[in-house]
């Protein structure tokens, strides 16, 4: 998993990783956000998740503590990272803006 993480975020395209866990719940409503935010942006970003449980390491990497955390990367960068849920419409203009 770490070197296809490491290939999925040296993408030119940005990738927004959702750090989460199966057990909290406000990272079922991140979830849900993040299906609209993915249908708004298209190909012009991926969203990704990854488990914090079945993947610890990229998580403690990545300075996670705490779900859901999001972080977006482009070109093995990263360029935002903040804890909590976030709404539709920030989501969708931060990935536009970095996808430009």
């Amino acid at each position: 998993m770490n070197d296809k993480f490491n290939e999925l975020i040296h993408s030119e395209r940005p990738v927004l990783i959702d750090f989460f866990a199966t057990w909290c719940g406000p990272c079922k409503v991140q979830s849900s956000v993040l299906n609209t935010v993915k249908d708004n942006v298209g190909e012009l970003a991926r969203i990704v998740k990854v488990d914090v449980d079945q993947f610890p390491s990229i998580a403690a990497q990545y300075g996670v503590r705490g779900v859901p955390t999001l972080a977006v990367f482009k070109n093995g960068d990263m360029l935002w990272k903040e804890s909590g849920v976030h709404d539709v419409n920030t989501l969708t203009e931060l990935l536009k803006r970095f996808a430009n």
